[in-house]
């Protein structure tokens, strides 16, 4: 306002940018009306020719590099930098997401949103000292404890050891008592889950953690658990603490379970009302698949006397010379029978699994041949792997948005394309004669750009 009255004045362009102590664009650009005060000018957008054959190569591959696609746009003419060109990806959303990678849960079971849940589910490994020695399980009985960090629900699963295996059927047997899973797991730096060399969760982990349609988190190395789970870890070494020699391995499970059950918020809503209104508005769990995750769990046992396994209460037959011997017990999870096996892997019997602690004696009936199969150890077929790491190639349509922007549709040139191990050319239409940069070799010298 005090520059358009200085003009109405008589006063020149260069007298008011002194006055006003501005440049002298400025002030023209303000009398003249070419820009509002207050209003920034945006200079133009210079990724937006580039963007639909962004989209299309991002289409055809949603996992392929920004540095890849960077060194591709640039051989189209792109003038700016590899920031710009990240920060206007982000601007626009042209990398859309993987359905693949987000659809990869269980069968029946709805893919993994963008909206997440704030419930998740805690899995801790307790070490309880001195267990009863008919247990068979050492100094040291292993307890995984399944905690809801929001509603404050909790479970817990004997195990016989903490690898993979045994992990992976104590988590499914925990998740089943709670009712199904959350969409986010938390789980600590444990041998079967952390893989120090490369500092991130194990891939076999990862493959059981898409199976059930979950996002698996590593907890920090501090060891601080939230109010919940650590009411959780209090109740189950309090139980510990009052457990007779005496007791068996199927009810200490029955026990653990009916303490759990009997904390649950749930059971004292009646008391508390805050409880009652915090459960009113925990969101429900997701459902689990009908069959556990395939994989094999084995545990090595020794033939009595009387010629028989001893495994998870029940006895299992074998011939009479075998006594003494050390045998592998060895079952799938999602199959509904075991099959004994030597050290070295000749299998010995096959028998249907019994239910755990019923004390049946279970043996092969006369006449009945076994047949030894054996199931191939993958996931579901249903679920198509994400070909991540698959090269794909500039597609037709991309291509053709590569002539569209190089402008010359009849001619062909290259541009630079990764095969998953190096940078090839692929015949593209041509790009524009030449344009200024500053990344060539030195003129003077002839070195390489750094």
């Amino acid at each position: 306002m005090e520059a358009l009255g200085l003009h109405r004045d008589g006063w020149s362009v260069s007298g008011i940018a002194k006055h006003l102590g501005r440049d002298r664009k400025t002030v023209r650009a303000y009398l003249f009306g070419e820009r509002s005060p207050g209003i920034r000018i945006i200079p133009p957008d210079g990724f937006l020719r580039f963007l639909p054959y962004c989209r299309q190569r991002l289409a055809d591959d949603p996992h392929l590099l920004a540095t890849v696609l960077f060194g591709e746009i640039v051989d189209l003419g792109y003038p700016s930098g590899y920031s710009t060109f990240t920060r206007a990806l982000r601007k626009h959303h042209a990398r859309p997401p993987c359905e693949e990678c987000e659809g990869a849960g269980p069968a029946g079971s709805s893919p993994i949103t963008a909206r997440r849940s704030e419930e998740a589910v805690r899995f801790d490994w307790l070490k309880l000292p001195e267990p009863p020695a008919g247990w068979g399980c050492g100094s040291h009985a292993h307890l995984l404890l399944g905690s809801l960090t929001r509603s404050g629900r909790w479970r817990g699963v004997l195990a016989e050891n903490e690898d993979l295996p045994h992990l992976v059927e104590a988590m499914e047997r925990v998740m089943r008592r709670l009712g199904g899973t959350a969409e986010c797991w938390r789980l600590g730096r444990t041998p079967a889950v952390y893989n120090p060399a490369s500092d991130r969760m194990t891939s076999a982990f990862r493959q059981v953690a898409r199976y059930y349609g979950a996002r698996a988190e590593l907890l920090p190395g501090d060891g601080r658990r939230p109010p919940a789970c650590e009411r959780a870890v209090r109740a189950a070494r309090s139980w510990w603490s009052t457990m007779a020699d005496d007791t068996r391995l199927d009810g200490a499970q029955e026990s653990l379970d009916r303490l759990a059950a009997g904390l649950d918020p749930e059971a004292r809503a009646d008391d508390n009302a805050l409880a009652g209104d915090q459960i009113s508005r925990t969101e429900p769990l997701r459902e689990l698949p009908a069959t556990p995750f395939p994989i094999w769990v084995c545990d090595r046992r020794t033939v009595t006397a009387q010629g028989v396994v001893p495994f998870r209460g029940n006895l299992y037959v074998v011939p009479h010379h075998l006594a003494g011997a050390v045998l592998e017990v060895r079952r799938r999870l999602d199959q509904p029978y075991l099959s004994i096996a030597t050290v070295a892997g000749a299998v010995v019997a096959r028998y249907p699994l019994a239910q755990p602690g019923a004390g049946l004696t279970v043996v092969e009936r006369s006449g009945v041949a076994v047949v030894l199969e054996r199931c191939p150890t993958t996931a579901r077929a249903d679920a198509p792997p994400c070909r991540r790491m698959t090269p794909r190639p500039p597609s037709e349509k991309a291509l053709a948005e590569a002539g569209a922007l190089s402008g010359r549709t009849g001619a062909a040139a290259t541009c630079r394309v990764w095969d998953g191990t190096a940078t090839t050319a692929a015949r593209v239409p041509p790009q524009r004669e030449s344009r200024p940069t500053n990344r060539g070799a030195d003129s003077q010298s002839g070195r390489a750009p750094r």
